[in-house]
């Protein structure tokens, strides 16, 4: 029988840098995203200020992991400069929930590494359970709203007096953009994170190899249209912004770029988007972002009949749990359950005002 192995008395900041060493790698080998990295990397050092770097990780217990996090609860959060936009002091629940994912991804790997002889977190208080007001811009758009964003870029593309900033042509990359997030639904991170090799483009066929989370791969095809919407970009607007660095390999290699030369990022596409959605019409109008497009992705196709297994291939989900998930009500759903309600025929023919004397009356207030 083979003895446990015997727990190594390290530092709190030696085991975090060991740590963050090990999520580099996997950061390098595409098993971590760089934004997820930084996340980690961010939390698993306020943690050990938290907690105090010089002390010996195996003593940490699960009372102390959370009083750090009640600490970490009550500290200022530095995303909102504006006080406006917050509802209370300290940080909110998901902010410290996510904060905790990271500890109990830490220690679990100090566990692993017998740098603790129990795994703290064990001990430590259940999450606290996240109630805040419904985030409207992170829901599916409904088909007609889908159909007016799309059709706005498309206007943009092809009329120029329709451009939102008339410094800077780049509809046609905006248009690809867009198009791209609400077709096939990919992850903003893998869609900034495209090379132009990454398409295979044939006369008959062009294909997109993602790639996707924890490093797995996909590959998906190309309508027409979007086909069309590539080619164009490719050939008009990106051998132009390529020529404004022409050292920089990583922009050589990149699909997507800004009006400087340089890879476009996650934030360049949540504002291009936000502009597309400021000049829809307004009767669709309303905030959305690239996940709510993913969402809006599984919700259209299986609404059109199509299976949950065929569209959690498309968003790269390893079970179609996840993609359940995504799919927000079918649009005209709800509303057609509605209209066959039992009750709902009790009003037809109600004179305006008072229903006192209608038969409808006890089953309006049945209804409120």
């Amino acid at each position: 029988m083979v003895a446990p192995p015997r727990p190594e008395r390290v530092s709190v900041v030696d085991a975090a840098e060991r740590y963050l060493a090990a999520v580099r790698v996997e950061t390098v080998r595409g098993v971590l995203s760089a934004a997820t990295e930084r996340s980690y990397r961010r939390d698993v050092r306020e943690l050990v200020d938290l907690l105090g770097p010089d002390r010996v990780l195996d003593d940490v217990t699960g009372d102390d992991v959370d009083a750090a996090l009640v600490r970490y609860q009550a500290g200022p959060d530095g995303r909102f400069t504006d006080p406006a936009r917050k509802t209370g002091p300290g940080r909110s629940t998901a902010t410290v929930n996510r904060f905790r994912q990271s500890v109990t991804r830490f220690f679990s790997h100090a566990a692993r590494h017998a740098w603790v002889q129990a795994d703290p977190m064990q001990w430590a208080a259940p999450p606290a359970k996240v109630r805040e007001r419904v985030r409207v811009q992170r829901t599916a758009l409904s088909a007609s709203a889908a159909q007016a964003l799309l059709g706005t870029v498309q206007q943009e593309a092809t009329d120029p007096t329709q451009r939102t900033r008339h410094d800077q042509a780049l509809a046609a990359r905006d248009r690809l953009v867009v198009a791209l997030l609400m077709v096939l639904g990919p992850r903003v991170s893998e869609l900034v994170r495209a090379d132009v090799a990454d398409f295979r483009r044939e006369p008959d066929q062009t294909s997109w190899r993602i790639l996707g989370k924890g490093g797995g791969t996909r590959t998906v095809a190309l309508t027409a249209p979007l086909a069309g919407a590539l080619e164009t970009y490719l050939s008009t607007l990106r051998p132009r912004l390529a020529e404004r660095r022409p050292d920089d390999a990583d922009a050589q290699d990149a699909l997507l770029l800004s009006w400087r030369g340089r890879r476009l990022d996650t934030q360049a596409v949540r504002s291009l988007l936000a502009r597309a959605v400021a000049r829809m019409p307004e009767p669709y109008r309303r905030p959305t972002t690239p996940h709510a497009l993913r969402h809006t992705t599984a919700t259209l196709l299986v609404a059109d009949g199509w299976d949950v297994k065929v569209v959690a291939e498309l968003l790269g989900h390893s079970s179609i749990a996840t993609t359940d998930v995504y799919l927000d009500r079918i649009d005209g759903e709800l509303a057609a359950a509605l209209r066959t309600h039992p009750l709902a025929r009790s009003l037809e023919g109600a004179p305006r005002g008072d229903l006192s004397d209608s038969p409808g009356r006890s089953s309006e207030s049945s209804l409120r």
